[in-house]
C-alpha cells in the first residue's frame, strides 16, 4: 500500500475525499506501526505499516488507498520499564485516542493487559498478542446535511435540565419503536422529544455518550458499566446506542438526534469524563494511552513511577499538566460542538482536572485554555465540582463562565424537608441563589445548578421510601456506594401498601420539587423522578443495564397526577420573572424578597435560630424585580408569597399585608391572594385569599401563593 509523509495535523484519522491522514502523538516511543483490520472479526492485521514521518513527537503518514469505514490500530515500540513510567509493547493493538468511531469493542482477554499476569505489573512484558480482541477504530466520513440545524442558545436563567440515560429513557417507551428503543435514535422519535417538551425542560443532559469499556470484573458478574464513567475513545459516540451498531451508522445517528431535539427547541448537553480512561490503574488493561506513552498521558506517583496518582477513585488520572492531554481534551469539545454540534458540557470529577501538582487550582492550565478557546468559552459549562482526593470538594470555586452541581444545595434542601432544625439560615441562601458560594467571583444564580437527586443516589421516589442502601444486587456485599443520611421514609423501609403512608412520600416528592423549581440558579431534574422511577433503595446503579434502571412507563393514576403537577410546576416557573432571575434575591426593605414568620412580619435573628422552628415564608416582590426581555423590553413579575412547613405538624400562616410587609404593592381594597399550588392538595383551583387570612400550612407542605393585580385577574399554570 501506498504511504506518503502527510501531515502532523489533525491527529487522528481523518478522511479528505481522497485518502486518509494519520497522526498520532507519542513522545517516548522508538516507532510506530499503523494496523489496518479487514472486518471486526479479523483476527490479525491484514497489514502492518511502518510510519516513518515523526514531527514534533507525533508519528504520522497519508493513505491515499483507504476508505471510509476502514478498521485500524497501533502497535507501538518502546521501553518496557514501568518504574520509569514506560509501558510500551508492540504485541498490543492500540486504540487511536483520536479515534471518531470504534470499529470493534473490547473483548476482554488475558492478552489485553501488557504485563505477565499473576505479577504486581512490573515485572516482564506479556507477548502474547491481543488483535484479536483490542478495540479498533474506523475511518471516518464525517458528511452530513445539517439543513439549518441552529443552537437554541436558551439563556441561563431559563434553563431548565432534564438529566437522562438515552438507552434508560427510551428501553421500555411504548410508543417507541421496538427497534429505536434504547438508542439514539429512541431519543429523537416524535414521542420522546413531545414528552420533553410537554413536560417543560429546555436542556437534555446525556449521562455519558462518549465510547466505554465495561470493566473485566463486572462482565464476570454478568454485569455492566451501564452509566458509562469508564472513558475508552473521547471522539466516538458510543456504538452500543446505536440502531445498526455499525462504526459510521453511530455518529450519523448521534447527529440525527441532536437535529431533532435542537428543532424542538432542547439543548444537548453531555456529561463527560475527562479525568481518568477505561485503562485503570497499574494492572489494569493497556487499550490506548498506556501503550501509547504512558508517562506523558498519565499522573504517575511521585517516586514510584510504576504507579499512578489516583484523585477519581478509578485507579488513573489524566495528566492535565502536559501540552498533549489538554490538547486532546480541548479538541475533543471542539469537536463535539463544532461536529456533532452540542450545546455543553457537564465535566464528571471537574476538580481532577483542576489539579496543579496536588492542589486543586481554579486558575490551572485547563481553565486558562477553556476561557480563551473562542469555541468552548460558548457554551454552557458545569462542573462537577469535587473529586475523591485530599482537598477535592470544591464547590463555589470554580472561575467565572462556569455553572456548578451545587451540592451544597442538594443536602441543605434534603436536611430542611426532613425536619432537621437549624437549617433555615442556609436554606434560605439556597432559595435565594447561594450568593455566598457565587456572588464574591462575580457570577450570577445560574453558576448554580440546583437539584434534589441525580443518577448518583436515590431516585426522588427511593429517597422518600428509603433510609439506607439496598446495593445488595451489585455484587459487593452491599459495601459501594454512601448510604444516604438525610433520606426520610415516614418511618417505613421499602414498599408499602398502606395509602396514608404512600400519599405522604409523594407530598414530600412534591415539597423537594416545589422547592427546586421555586429557588433561584439553574434546576436540575433526574430522569425518570416525575414518574416515580424506582431502583427498589440501590444508591449506586452503575452495573445495571436493565428494568431496575430504565423508566417505566406504564405509569399508573396516582403518578399521572404526579407528572402533571411536575410539568405545572415547570410552566409556573417559566410564567413568572421572580422565579428565575438574573440577579441574587436580596433581603430587606429596599430588596426584592422578605423572608416572613408565619404568625406575620419579618424574619427575626431570634426566629432564624430557633432550632423548634421547620417553618417560614419567602415574600418574592415583583414590583422590585424589573428585567429585560428577549424583545428588550422592560416588564416587572408577578408578586409570590410561598409558605414552606417541614414540621411534622400543621402550621397557621398570616398571608401578608401592608402593614406587616413593606413590599411595593401590598394589596389593597378587593386585591389579594390567590393559591396557585398547595403539596397538601396538588389538585386544589385556584382560590382567592384576604390579605391577612390565616391560612393552614399542613405538615410537611408547601404552597405558593399570587399577588391578584385586579379582581379576577388568576393565574394560569
Amino acid at each position: 500500500m501506498r504511504v506518503w509523509p502527510g501531515s502532523p495535523s489533525p491527529l487522528g484519522a481523518t478522511w479528505d475525499g481522497s485518502g486518509v491522514n494519520v497522526a498520532l502523538f507519542s513522545e517516548h516511543a522508538a516507532s510506530v506501526q499503523l494496523c489496518l483490520f479487514d472486518d471486526a472479526d479479523a483476527t490479525m492485521e491484514s497489514l502492518c505499516i511502518p510510519l516513518t514521518e515523526r514531527t514534533n513527537h507525533i508519528w504520522h503518514g497519508y493513505l491515499p488507498d483507504v476508505r471510509p469505514g476502514q478498521l485500524y490500530g497501533y502497535r507501538v515500540h518502546g521501553a518496557w520499564d514501568p518504574h520509569n513510567g514506560h509501558r510500551f509493547n508492540p504485541a498490543k493493538i492500540l486504540l487511536d485516542p483520536y479515534a471518531r468511531v470504534i470499529g470493534r469493542q473490547v473483548r476482554w482477554h488475558p492478552s489485553l493487559f501488557a504485563y505477565q499476569r499473576g505479577t504486581d505489573g512490573d515485572g516482564p512484558p506479556d507477548v502474547s498478542d491481543s488483535a484479536p480482541y483490542a478495540p479498533l477504530g474506523a475511518v471516518l466520513d464525517p458528511a452530513f446535511t445539517w439543513g439549518d440545524d441552529r443552537p437554541p442558545r436558551t439563556p441561563w436563567h431559563e434553563t431548565v435540565i432534564y438529566e437522562m440515560h438515552v438507552k434508560g429513557f427510551t428501553a421500555l417507551h411504548p410508543h417507541i419503536p421496538s427497534s429505536q428503543r434504547g438508542t439514539y435514535m429512541g431519543l429523537a422519535s416524535p414521542h420522546a422529544v413531545r414528552y420533553l417538551k410537554d413536560l417543560g425542560v429546555t436542556a437534555i443532559e446525556l449521562m455519558p455518550v462518549h465510547h466505554h469499556a465495561d470493566e473485566g470484573h463486572l462482565i464476570e458478574r454478568g454485569l455492566t458499566n451501564y452509566w458509562g464513567y469508564n472513558t475508552l475513545a473521547f471522539f466516538a459516540p458510543d456504538l452500543k446506542l446505536a440502531v445498526s451498531g455499525t462504526p459510521l451508522d453511530a455518529a450519523r445517528e448521534f447527529k440525527m438526534m441532536v437535529r431533532a431535539l435542537h428543532d424542538a427547541g432542547l439543548e444537548v448537553i453531555l456529561d463527560v469524563v475527562y479525568n481518568h480512561t477505561a485503562e485503570g490503574d497499574h494492572l489494569g488493561p493497556s487499550l490506548s494511552l498506556r501503550g501509547l506513552d504512558n508517562a506523558s498521558y498519565y499522573r504517575l506517583a511521585p517516586g514510584r513511577r510504576s504507579r499512578y496518582e489516583d484523585f477519581t477513585g478509578t485507579g488513573n488520572t489524566l495528566n492535565m499538566q502536559t501540552p498533549q492531554v489538554l490538547q486532546l481534551i480541548m479538541d475533543s469539545l471542539r469537536y463535539w460542538v463544532l461536529e456533532m454540534h452540542v450545546d455543553g458540557f457537564r465535566f464528571d470529577l471537574a476538580a481532577a482536572l483542576a489539579r496543579e501538582l496536588y492542589a486543586v487550582d481554579r486558575l490551572s492550565a485547563f481553565f486558562d485554555v477553556i476561557a480563551q478557546d473562542p469555541v468552548i468559552s460558548q457554551v454552557k459549562l458545569i462542573a462537577e465540582p469535587w473529586d475523591v482526593g485530599e482537598g477535592g470538594y470544591q464547590v463555589g470555586n470554580f472561575p467565572p463562565g462556569w455553572a456548578e452541581w451545587n451540592g451544597r444545595y442538594r443536602d441543605t434542601v434534603r436536611r430542611f424537608w426532613r425536619g432537621d432544625s437549624g437549617v433555615l439560615p442556609e436554606v434560605a441562601t439556597r432559595l435565594a441563589g447561594s450568593s455566598d458560594l457565587y456572588g464574591l467571583s462575580g457570577r450570577q444564580p445560574h453558576a448554580s445548578i440546583n437539584f434534589v437527586t441525580a443518577h448518583d443516589g436515590f431516585t426522588l421516589a427511593d429517597l422518600v421510601s428509603y433510609n439506607h442502601k439496598h446495593n445488595d444486587a451489585n455484587g459487593e456485599d452491599n459495601r459501594d456506594g454512601h448510604d444516604d443520611n438525610l433520606s426520610w421514609n415516614c418511618g417505613v423501609e421499602g414498599p408499602t401498601d398502606d395509602p396514608a403512608i404512600l400519599e405522604l412520600r409523594r407530598r414530600q416528592r412534591r415539597n423537594f420539587l416545589v422547592t427546586l423549581l421555586v429557588s433561584q440558579g439553574v434546576p436540575m431534574l433526574s430522569g425518570g423522578d416525575e414518574v416515580g422511577r424506582t431502583q427498589q433503595g440501590n444508591n449506586n446503579a452503575y452495573c445495571h443495564d436493565s428494568e431496575l434502571t430504565w423508566t417505566a412507563w406504564d405509569v399508573p393514576p396516582e403518578e399521572q397526577a404526579f407528572l402533571a403537577f411536575v410539568a405545572r410546576l415547570l410552566r409556573l416557573r417559566a410564567s413568572q420573572l421572580v422565579l428565575r432571575r438574573r440577579r441574587f434575591l436580596n433581603g430587606g426593605t429596599q430588596g426584592d424578597v422578605f423572608w416572613v414568620r408565619p404568625e406575620g412580619g419579618e424574619m427575626t435573628h431570634e426566629a432564624w435560630h430557633d432550632p423548634a422552628r421547620c417553618a417560614f415564608g419567602a415574600l418574592l416582590d415583583g414590583q422590585a424585580i424589573l428585567e429585560t426581555d428577549r424583545h428588550g423590553e422592560r416588564v416587572f413579575g408577578d408578586t409570590l408569597f410561598i409558605a414552606f412547613n417541614a414540621s411534622p405538624d400543621p402550621v397557621p400562616f398570616t398571608l401578608p399585608t401592608a402593614e406587616t410587609i413593606p413590599f411595593r404593592t401590598p394589596p389593597s381594597g378587593d386585591h389579594g391572594w390567590e393559591l396557585v399550588v398547595d403539596t397538601s392538595e396538588p389538585d386544589r383551583k385556584a382560590e382567592p385569599r384576604a390579605p391577612g387570612q390565616i391560612v393552614e400550612g399542613v405538615a410537611r407542605s408547601a404552597a405558593i401563593y399570587r399577588l391578584i393585580a385586579e379582581p379576577g385577574n388568576s393565574v394560569t399554570t
